[in-house]
């Protein structure tokens, strides 16, 4: 008996190590070309570039697609941010999911609307709408109340009665700095076309000072939970997306702020209702048309801060987000595993779905795994003990080395936090994130898993507190 354990103790040790070892591979080959990328941004003229972005005529007029549900604590300050955009062309569509709260009667009485009439194509099937209203004041702003369908139920309803070619969907709870339209239709602008969709670069807001729609002053949450999610979102956007971006493989987009083409995006089907993961099931299905009908399109990622979403401050509500998601990622790699190893979909089904089944979906219960494994081996001593060692050593390479290289890079070439002691702070922070915030995570994931092959759906509430209430959002 002693002989089987000892060897299933060796073959798990052995496997943990390779996969980690792989894992930390694939991250430093991204960091190299996110450094490299954003040592190229860095160079840049961004006013230059963005006065150029305003003022050219070849611009393409968009319009941005606001679902809300519930959203009364910070809806009021998003709808300002999108009315500040310095973009030359855009109409904005609130479309109200059936809240149950005062969202309606704050954005009618906010901005001055009265209740009108307007047409829409018919192109995606929705919920039945309720009301339309249109803005005295700001003739391009317009809430449409619909009975409750979900938010890709929502977006559906906004492509329906959307009038531009080209549009921008962005989360209730999201702030906008004046630039972030320009620089994230760049791509799109520059390629003439040639450009299917855009995801922009997110950042938390808690701990920001907002005021009318506008973050004017930039500081670090006095909470542990919020600066570890900084540090997580520093080492996903800036790391990852980068680096699969700038070669077409990009499989996530944030729905939080993205840009598409509508005509493609109807063509595929719009967004999924049926999935807890719209956002990534969306690009998903895109690369999958791009594919099988040979366009010539891309799908990018701009890596400058352009949008502040408000992140969960407490573990209740974190749980049920971070399980949302990972169930959802599960569900999209589902629905068409038939593009993996697919050599019809290029390095999408030969390298983008193989990385997102290894590393992203299955990597959770292979790392709890080797959580467990580390401290069982720690209790058996002799070659178990040196096993534990490595792996630690592992485990803290790639959770928090990592986090430390992001932390910095963003220091370098954005500078969202300029005080250096904010800085500081959050690579202190980083470097206890494998002993209490990883843990929970690779938890948490599990049970998206769980949920996932259960067939459970459950969306979650996330519970907002206010992007302009000075203090409670620290």
């Amino acid at each position: 008996m002693s002989t089987v354990i000892h060897h299933l103790m060796l073959f798990f040790g052995e496997l943990i190590f390779v996969y980690m070892s792989f894992v930390i591979i694939v991250y430093s080959v991204m960091l190299i070309f996110a450094l490299l990328e954003l040592r190229k941004n860095y160079r840049l003229n961004k006013q230059r570039v963005d006065e150029n972005t305003i003022s050219a005529q070849y611009a393409r007029p968009v319009s941005l697609i606001v679902p809300v549900h519930n959203e009364e604590a910070g809806v009021i300050d998003s709808v300002h941010s999108l009315l500040n955009l310095r973009y030359p062309q855009t109409e904005i569509l609130i479309i109200n999911d059936g809240s149950i709260d005062n969202t309606v009667n704050l954005v009618v009485q906010q901005f001055q609307m009265r209740e009108v009439e307007r047409s829409a194509q018919a192109e995606l099937t929705t919920m039945p709408i309720r009301a339309i209203y249109q803005s005295v004041i700001h003739p391009q702003l317009w809430l449409i109340d619909k009975e409750n369908g979900g938010k890709a139920d929502a977006l559906n309803t906004g492509i329906n009665f959307s009038k531009y070619p080209y549009f921008c969907s962005v989360d209730g709870d999201s702030i906008l700095d004046e630039h972030s339209l320009s620089r994230v239709m760049k791509p799109i602008n520059d390629s003439n076309g040639k450009v299917a969709a855009v995801g922009g670069n997110i950042r938390i807001v808690n701990g920001l000072e907002v005021q009318f729609g506008t973050v004017k002053r930039t500081s670090l949450s006095d909470r542990a939970l919020v600066v570890m999610q900084i540090i997580e979102y520093l080492r996903a956007f800036l790391m990852g997306r980068i680096a699969l971006s700038k070669w077409n493989l990009i499989l996530i987009i944030s729905g939080a702020f993205s840009v598409f083409s509508k005509k493609l995006v109807i063509e595929a089907g719009g967004y999924n209702r049926d999935t807890i993961g719209e956002d990534m099931e969306l690009v998903v299905k895109l690369h999958r048309l791009i594919r099988e009908q040979s366009l010539k399109q891309r799908i990018e990622f701009v890596p400058d801060p352009v949008c502040w979403t408000e992140a969960p401050q407490t573990l209740g509500i974190l749980r049920k987000q971070r399980r949302r998601w990972h169930q959802g990622l599960i569900e999209s790699l589902w629905s068409h595993k038939r593009m993996t190893l697919n050599p019809k979909y290029g390095m999408i089904g030969m390298f983008s779905f193989p990385y997102f089944w290894l590393v992203e979906c299955i990597g959770p219960l292979i790392e709890l795994g080797g959580y467990i494994y580390v401290i069982v081996a720690f209790f058996m001593g002799d070659i178990y003990y040196e096993f534990a060692i490595m792996l630690s050593l592992l485990f803290i390479l790639y959770g928090s080395l990592f986090s430390v290289a992001s932390i910095l890079l963003e220091a370098w070439s954005l500078n969202t936090y300029p005080r250096r002691r904010d800085v500081l702070r959050m690579m202190l922070l980083s470097l206890t994130e494998v002993v209490w915030y990883k843990p929970l995570t690779l938890v948490w994931r599990l049970e998206g898993m769980i949920h996932f092959l259960l067939r459970r759906r459950s969306w979650g509430n996330m519970e907002r507190i206010g992007l302009s209430k000075k203090g409670l959002v620290k």
